[in-house]
C-alpha cells in the first residue's frame, strides 16, 4: 500500500481544506462539502482507470527519476493546471475577460462562472475528443502491431496503417460532420479547438518519432538528452491526462458549482490515478495481462466519440464511465483466460 501513501495524505489535507472552506463560505456546509469532495474523487478514479493504463504504458519507457516527477510535478500540473487554471483560462479567452477577473468570478460568483464555463463546453470537449481519437486510431492503425484482442476487427483496422495520415483524415472528417450539428455561434470555435487537438497530437507524436529515427550524430546527442530526461514522454503524458480530465472537470459542476471544492475532489482522484499508474508499472501488471492495453485504448476511442458527440448533444457522464469500465473489465477477463490457457 506504500504506492498510495501520498494519495492518502492528499485526501486528508483535501478533506480538511474542504471543511474549512465550506464553513467559510456558508456556516454549516463543511460536512456537505466533504461528502461532495469524496464523491468527486471516487468518480474521478472510476472514470480514469483507462487513463492509468495508458499512462503506465508510457511510464514503462521512462526512468525512475521521471516516474517520480510524474507524481510530483505532474500532479501539480494536474491539480492546479488542469483542474483550476485551464478552465479559468478557457473562460477568459472565450468570454474575453481578463484572467484575474475570471479568477475572481470563479472564487466569488460560482453561478456566473459555471454559466461562462457551460458556454465554452463544446470547444473544450472538441479539443479533447480530437486528441484522444488520434491516440486511439494511431494505436489500432499500427501495421506492426502483432497482438490483437478483438481479432477480426483489430486486424481490419490495422489495414489503415498502410495509408499515410489515415487517422488524421478520419478525425478531420469527424470534425466536419460534428460541426454541422453544433450551434452556429460556436461552430468556428469547435472546429478550431478540434484542429488544435489534432495538431498538438501530431506535433508531440512527430517529435517523438523524429528523436527515435534520426541518424545524424548531433541530432542523436540532442535526442539522448531529451529522451534520457524523459521530457517528451512527460509532456505527452500530461497532454493525455489533460484530455482525459476535460470531461470530468466540466461534469463535476453537476455536483457543485464551487471551483475550489471541484478542484479538491478531482485532485484527490487524480492523485490516486497517478499512484495506481506507478503501481501498474512497478508490478509489471501490463506484462501479466496481455489485453489490458487494448481494452484501455478501446475505452479511449469510446470516450473520444462521446466527447465529440457531447459538443452538440448532452451525454450522461455515467455512460462515459460505464463504457470505459466495461472495456477494461472484459479485456482483463480475456487476459486471465489467455493466461490460464497458456499455463
Amino acid at each position: 500500500m506504500h504506492y498510495f501513501t501520498g494519495s492518502y495524505i492528499v485526501t486528508i489535507l483535501g478533506v480538511i481544506l474542504a471543511y474549512f472552506w465550506g464553513e467559510h463560505v456558508q456556516a454549516g456546509s463543511g460536512l456537505t462539502n466533504i461528502f461532495i469532495v469524496l464523491v468527486l474523487s471516487v468518480l474521478e478514479v472510476s472514470l480514469s482507470f483507462d487513463n492509468a493504463v495508458i499512462n503506465a504504458i508510457k511510464l514503462e519507457k521512462m526512468n525512475e527519476k521521471w516516474r517520480a516527477r510524474f507524481l510530483t510535478w505532474g500532479i501539480a500540473i494536474a491539480v492546479f493546471g488542469m483542474r483550476f487554471l485551464f478552465p479559468v483560462l478557457v473562460v477568459a479567452v472565450f468570454a474575453r475577460i481578463s484572467l484575474l477577473e475570471v479568477t475572481k468570478i470563479a472564487l466569488t460568483d460560482s453561478i456566473k462562472y459555471a454559466d461562462y464555463l457551460h458556454q465554452t463546453y463544446a470547444p473544450i470537449v472538441a479539443f479533447g475528443g480530437a486528441f484522444l481519437m488520434m491516440l486511439f486510431l494511431s494505436y489500432f492503425f499500427d501495421d506492426k502491431k502483432e497482438v490483437h484482442w478483438i481479432k477480426d476487427l483489430e486486424k481490419r483496422l490495422q489495414i489503415f496503417g498502410t495509408i499515410n495520415g489515415a487517422e488524421t483524415i478520419i478525425v478531420l472528417l469527424s470534425l466536419f460532420v460534428v460541426q454541422h450539428y453544433v450551434n452556429i455561434e460556436q461552430r468556428l470555435f469547435v472546429v478550431l479547438a478540434g484542429l488544435s487537438g489534432v495538431i498538438i497530437y501530431l506535433l508531440v507524436d512527430g517529435v517523438t518519432h523524429w528523436l527515435e529515427k534520426k541518424e545524424d550524430e548531433s541530432v542523436k546527442q540532442f535526442a539522448t538528452v531529451v529522451k534520457g530526461s524523459g521530457l517528451v514522454g512527460f509532456l505527452y503524458l500530461e497532454l493525455i491526462d489533460a484530455s482525459f480530465s476535460l470531461d470530468g472537470v466540466l461534469g463535476a459542476f453537476a455536483l457543485s458549482r464551487d471551483i475550489l471544492i471541484i478542484t479538491i475532489g478531482l485532485s484527490i482522484g487524480a492523485m490516486f490515478v497517478r499512484s495506481l499508474t506507478i503501481m501498474l508499472v512497478e508490478k509489471k501488471t501490463l506484462n501479466k495481462y496481455l489485453y489490458l492495453e487494448h481494452g484501455a485504448h478501446w475505452a479511449i476511442g469510446a470516450l473520444a466519440v462521446i466527447m465529440l458527440i457531447s459538443s452538440f448533444h448532452e451525454v450522461p457522464e455515467v455512460i462515459t464511465g460505464l463504457i470505459g469500465l466495461i472495456f477494461i473489465i472484459f479485456s482483463l477477463i480475456s487476459s486471465l483466460l489467455h493466461n490460464k490457457k497458456n499455463n
